[in-house]
């Protein structure tokens, strides 16, 4: 077998084999249901996340690409950036205004790092063309594993955008930054995207659109296992239900069971789920100043610039390393 066609079949399956231990530790315990929202994304729920950004509720996306626009300049002087790094780049949609700034100034690198091989191939082939000076290094990782990139000659920008941060437990996203830190040097410096406290009636509209696109995202995970694991999950028994937690500032996604019943994984085991008893696909967390400097600082940075959208909807937050 040609050497590269075996490493995407040994990829497949530790990909398949990280799927069953996340399945197992999340529906086979006795506490909380849970699934990580990794498994959205395939090419369906990535359209369907796609939608999700151009509803009129859901503001997330919109407010950050325009904060970008407006700052995107004072962003790549305040750091003297020459390289951007970003973690979850996708197809780079995200940070294409830095990347217009960053080549403004002369030759320049991009180093995308993403889970899917095959999107950041077709992401660095596209920029390639777009940004004739720009050197394309795309990175395979996991964020939840892998968060480093290769040297680069000159000072680096990190970027980890969309509010994505939210999507972790405080413990997990401090030790996610804490190993962002671990690879940035003195003179590199990162920028986080957050998304801000605010009213719970624009929180609850933006995670439960009216179209019922985000409710379709959410039972996408159930499509995913069934198709990946040949688990037999029956969709129209799961509801999608989004609330805010005040007391956790943040957004939770579940999936509520309709009847008692029982699902196969195979290579897992039967799991049992209560009618109303629910699956936790996501939760999504709100910040503000404090909070978002006092989770830097906790994992090695120092807060240098907090940049907000006119409407107080999200935020960037621009740190150095602590030596």
């Amino acid at each position: 077998m040609p050497e590269r066609a075996a490493a995407e079949v040994q990829g497949a399956e530790d990909s398949r084999a990280r799927m069953m231990e996340d399945v197992r530790a999340g529906l086979c315990g006795s506490g909380q249901k849970e699934l990580p929202p990794t498994y959205f994304y395939d090419e369906r729920g990535s359209r369907l996340f796609d939608e999700i950004t151009r509803l009129p509720e859901y503001y997330a996306t919109r407010a950050e690409h325009a904060l970008l626009e407006a700052r995107a300049e004072e962003i790549i002087q305040l750091t003297g950036a020459r390289a951007l790094a970003e973690l979850g780049a996708g197809t780079a949609t995200k940070s294409r205004t830095l990347l217009r700034a960053l080549t403004a100034r002369g030759p320049a690198q991009y180093l995308p790092l993403d889970v899917d091989g095959e999107t950041l191939a077709a992401t660095a082939a596209a920029l390639r063309e777009e940004f004739p000076a720009l050197d394309v290094i795309p990175v395979v990782a996991d964020m939840r594993d892998d968060v480093a990139v290769p040297r680069t000659r000159h000072p680096l920008l990190y970027a980890f955008l969309g509010s994505t941060i939210g999507n972790f437990e405080p413990n997990a996203a401090r030790g996610l930054l804490r190993r962002i830190r671990a690879t940035l040097r003195p003179t590199d410096r990162l920028l986080l995207g957050v998304d801000l406290i605010k009213d719970a009636s624009v929180l609850h509209a933006a995670y439960n659109d009216a179209r019922g696109v985000t409710a379709d995202f959410n039972l996408n995970v159930l499509r995913v296992l069934n198709r990946e694991l040949g688990a037999d999950f029956e969709l129209d028994q799961f509801v999608h239900r989004a609330f805010y937690d005040a007391d956790l500032s943040r957004i939770e996604m579940h999936l509520v069971s309709q009847r008692d019943q029982r699902v196969c994984v195979p290579s897992v085991g039967d799991v049992h789920i209560a009618r109303g008893e629910s699956i936790r696909t996501e939760i999504s967390a709100k910040f503000d100043h404090h909070s978002t400097a006092a989770m830097l600082e906790t994992a090695g940075f120092r807060m240098t610039e907090w940049m907000t959208s006119p409407e107080a909807l999200v935020a960037l937050a621009i740190a150095e390393p602590i030596a």
